[in-house]
């Protein structure tokens, strides 16, 4: 449906130019949304989805486990679609302290976004509500180290940027003056809490929102992307932080990027709610899918270690460890399982022997070990974006 006006413009200086500067109206869009059936099945079957998966995550019987290595999983999506080229296994070699063979602020960055996650989450446990103050938090953290250290972490932007384009003059969207940052922020604040707009499509319009505001001079992707599993999470749709739609938008970049502006030029919200559904179903079902895949390879090879008998010795507790960190060394295995490191050498013998791990530097100092299958399975959708 399209709305004859979205918001306004505000002609402002940036970069020794005069440009025109959006600035959204606030939310909820005016006139009303009105989806017609096929996005209110895609609506449907999103929150289908997202129960299904909130009820495997409860049946897990290593939920954190398998959340350890999936939030790491996004980190990687989120960052690659800012343009880090940054994988999967060189975030846990990072985290290893090991030499990732990637540019160390590729790493630094997916790094960063797994801690700035973790802090969102651990907040909302706590009961602090989803905020301006929670969202630039997060950011601080985001930008904490590497090269977003000199973008202001944490803080609404005091300058004009843009998205698009060598100057602002040429851009392709000019986000709102900073002197509008402020009260546009809090309107979206105000928003988020409306208890009358369902949960699902708050998400959905609240991710647009925050996008066209674009409140920080960088990392506002990213944090949007956060927004919406926070909004599901502290919304009680899900129970666990399990949906992470960077792959969905990895991959279908373009249309994303088409729909964002269909909104703001046209007010199109309607098609980027089914597109958004789509999203939050197709994410949904796939992430349902990779945790029953990992468990059935977990529970696979834990019956092929006990078969072992008495020589599997403290294989089990390694293969316990691998399950959280699918990327470690002895040293690391030692710790976590409180076994001296000859022992750890031994049942990383054994599960070579299995073929469930293998050695991946090649070396015969700080050697690394990797959970084949489980890293495999994990790292599907991460090949950087080129």
């Amino acid at each position: 449906m399209r709305r004859e006006s979205t918001g306004s413009y505000e002609v402002t200086a940036a970069g020794g130019e005069r440009v025109r500067a959006f600035i959204p109206q606030p939310l909820p869009p005016s006139p009303a949304l009105q989806l017609d059936a096929r996005a209110q099945g895609e609506l449907e079957r999103a929150l289908l989805s997202l129960g299904r998966l909130d009820g495997v995550s409860s049946q897990l019987p290593s939920t954190h486990l398998f959340l350890y290595t999936y939030v790491r999983k996004e980190a990687v999506l989120s960052s690659q679609i800012e343009g880090t080229q940054s994988t999967l296994s060189d975030l846990l070699l990072f985290e290893l302290k090991e030499e990732p063979g990637v540019p160390l602020d590729d790493v630094v960055e997916v790094s960063n976004y797994v801690r700035a996650l973790e802090h969102g989450l651990k907040r909302l446990r706590e009961g602090f509500p989803l905020s301006n103050r929670l969202i630039r938090e997060i950011h601080g953290l985001l930008l904490s180290r590497g090269r977003g250290q000199g973008k202001s972490p944490g803080e609404f932007r005091r300058s004009q940027n843009w998205i698009g384009g060598t100057r602002p003059g040429n851009a392709h969207f000019v986000p709102p003056p900073p002197q509008r940052v402020q009260g546009a922020m809090a309107d979206l604040e105000k928003f988020l809490h409306d208890p009358s707009v369902p949960p699902l499509l708050k998400a959905a319009l609240a991710h647009v929102q925050f996008e066209t505001i674009h409140p920080f001079l960088d990392g506002n992707g990213r944090v949007g992307r956060l927004l919406v599993t926070l909004l599901l999470c502290t919304e009680r749709i899900l129970s666990e932080p399990m949906l992470y739609m960077s792959l969905f938008l990895k991959e279908n970049r373009r249309r994303y990027y088409e729909l964002l502006d269909a909104v703001r030029s046209h007010g199109e919200w309607e098609e980027w709610v089914e597109f958004f559904a789509t999203g939050v179903a197709d994410t949904a079902e796939g992430a349902v899918a990779t945790a029953r895949r990992l468990q059935e390879v977990a529970d696979a090879d834990r019956e092929r270690i006990e078969g072992l008998g008495r020589r599997a010795a403290s294989a089990p507790a390694v293969h316990r460890v691998l399950q959280r960190t699918p990327i470690a060394t002895i040293p690391h295995l030692a710790k976590k399982t409180h076994r001296t490191l000859p022992t750890i050498a031994k049942a990383l013998d054994v599960l070579m022997e299995l073929g469930i791990v293998r050695e991946i530097t090649g070396k015969q100092r700080r050697r690394v070990y990797s959970y084949r299958r489980y890293i495999s399975l994990l790292s599907e959708g991460t090949e950087p974006l080129r």
